[in-house]
């Protein structure tokens, strides 16, 4: 079936990925992979030089960070885009780039095949198939690691067997995945739910007991939605989110810790690091309180809650995305101002915030003698707004709104 056969592997340098990577070799398939840096750490000339060694008939190494930040994560701020009222997607933002990548790199080389690494029990599996299909429904994808069913045990048997050098031991038992938008650590001693995490399991985020003593205060400043400064330096969103990760990091700040609802129909414990992201988020869903009008906020909270879905369930080019993206981009042009945070031994909490088109009035808001709020006009209101309960009350007796009291047993 892979015979003399072209395919193109998005790589990582991982277990999976590099096993993966032998594998087509021995399928007497041509290889190639496929590196794309989301801001993972990695040092990329190891990883295409790794990846050669391996098996591969050449290795594609692309800096993809600023597309990432301005085409996946832009959006995903301005709609508050969090799975599970938690997750801010990142791997989940990260894979539909990826997939398109290894589309642009498969017209390159004449392949008819990609392939990537993901298992038969994630949702990655699905936002790669599905992403491919949605963008180049040609192209045929494979995933080893999924049709093979190998268990990680066995996957890091094989890695030694056949001398593939890879960072996931039995001591060291976690599957990582990690991009400048944040950290997955799951795998080993973590399935179990009841399981407190060591330190080793971090590596943005500080213990929140051996952060610094004194808080920090950073500022945001949005415009139209996003960031644009940091403790009021304009600068990049890329550099601010770098900036951002290692602040709100050293106090301890973005950890998550959550029983996640997977695509596939299971449950799953999830670690995540996010210290920029949490915080981005944070700060914007809070100027967001300042600038838009009760209505928009109530009806864009159902609507992030759906584009988070989707993002997680691998429908990123779809028309449903695209068409939430505008309702989310016209709900943006009043969101400009700045958001102060307090981080302190892992927790962020709002210290103050400002905005050029506030639509909170203190001399509306205050309890002051001066407040211009006319509250004689408040007697009418309120009558207008009981009278349809006093109407019901008068038809059918006190109390009748209100359903019966379930009566005791025994």
């Amino acid at each position: 079936m892979l015979e003399g056969k072209k395919v193109v592997l998005a790589y990582s340098g991982g277990l999976d990925t590099s096993v993966c990577l032998k594998w087509f070799e021995q399928q007497g398939a041509t290889p190639y992979a496929l590196y794309l840096d989301l801001g993972q750490g990695e040092p990329k000339v190891d990883v295409k030089e790794k990846a050669i060694k391996i098996g591969a008939a050449d290795a594609f190494v692309r800096d993809a960070r600023a597309e990432f930040v301005e085409e996946y994560v832009a959006p995903a701020i301005k709609a508050n885009a969090l799975y599970g009222g938690r997750y801010p997607l990142f791997t989940a933002l990260g894979r539909p780039l990826i997939a398109k990548k290894l589309v642009e790199a498969a017209r390159e080389v004449g392949a008819e095949l990609i392939a990537h690494g993901s298992t038969g029990k994630g949702n990655d599996q699905v936002r790669f198939d599905v992403t491919t299909a949605s963008i180049a429904p040609d192209l045929t994808v494979v995933a080893p690691v999924r049709d093979w069913n190998m268990s990680r045990p066995e996957e890091m048997a094989y890695a030694e067997e056949h001398g593939i050098p890879v960072s996931t031991t039995k001591k060291s038992p976690y599957s990582v995945d990690e991009n400048l938008w944040g950290r997955s650590i799951e795998a080993g001693p973590l399935e179990d739910p009841d399981h407190e995490p060591t330190p080793d399991v971090y590596a943005l985020t500080k213990e929140p007991e051996e952060a610094p003593n004194e808080p920090r205060y950073v500022e945001i400043g949005f415009e139209e939605g996003l960031p644009v400064s940091l403790d009021g330096r304009e600068m990049p969103l890329l550099d601010l989110i770098v900036g951002l990760n290692a602040v709100a990091g050293e106090h301890g700040v973005g950890r998550v810790d959550m029983i996640e609802d997977r695509l596939v129909g299971i449950k799953s414990r999830e670690i995540y690091e996010a210290p920029a992201a949490m915080t981005i988020i944070q700060a914007h869903q809070e100027l967001e309180t300042m600038t838009l009008t009760k209505d928009v906020l109530r009806f864009k909270a159902q609507v992030e809650q759906r584009y988070a879905e989707l993002a997680y369930d691998g429908l990123w080019f779809t028309p449903l995305t695209a068409a939430l993206d505008a309702f989310i981009h016209e709900t943006q042009k009043a969101v400009t101002g700045a958001v102060r945070l307090k981080l302190y031994k892992g927790s962020s909490t709002v210290a103050g915030r400002t905005a050029p088109k506030a639509l909170y009035s203190k001399d509306l808001a205050t309890y002051d003698p001066n407040s211009t709020f006319d509250e004689s006009a408040a007697a009418g209101f309120i009558a207008l707004w009981g009278l349809p309960a006093r109407q019901w009350a008068g038809l059918h007796g006190e109390g009748a709104g209100r359903s019966p009291a379930i009566p005791k047993l025994g």
